[in-house]
């Protein structure tokens, strides 16, 4: 099994930055890739972006439009997700996943417990 636990979340204004981490432990010599996803008020979980552990190859969703950027430290077993111009409708509590290497939530096995992102108009 692999445990997550995500953090970074919090309240910013329009246009400011956030950075999420996420630090595994457990079995991660089974991590295939880190995900971030999140989930909306009455809304379905999303994909928001992934990165594959060993050639670190990074997938975004559309909607990131260049503003976040994924990185993952094999070392210390953590991927980040930090987000510049943030906007209103980023406001979602956001989780890492491992598990599989694909962008469907019901893939994934393995969740982190969510950290809150709130952006202000």
């Amino acid at each position: 099994q692999v445990q997550l636990v995500d953090s970074g979340g919090g309240l910013v204004q329009a246009g400011g930055s956030l950075r999420l981490s996420c630090a595994a432990s457990g079995r991660t010599e089974s991590i295939a890739a880190m995900t971030w996803f999140r989930q909306a008020p009455g809304k379905e979980r999303e994909f928001v972006a992934r990165i594959t552990w060993r050639g670190g190859i990074k997938y975004y969703a559309d909607f990131v439009e260049g503003r976040f950027t994924i990185s993952r430290d094999n070392a210390k077993n953590t991927v980040a997700l930090q987000m510049n111009s943030l906007k209103p409708e980023d406001t979602a509590v956001y989780y890492c996943a491992v598990g599989a290497n694909s962008r469907y939530p019901v893939d994934y096995a393995y969740w982190g417990q969510g950290t809150q992102v709130t952006v202000s108009s």
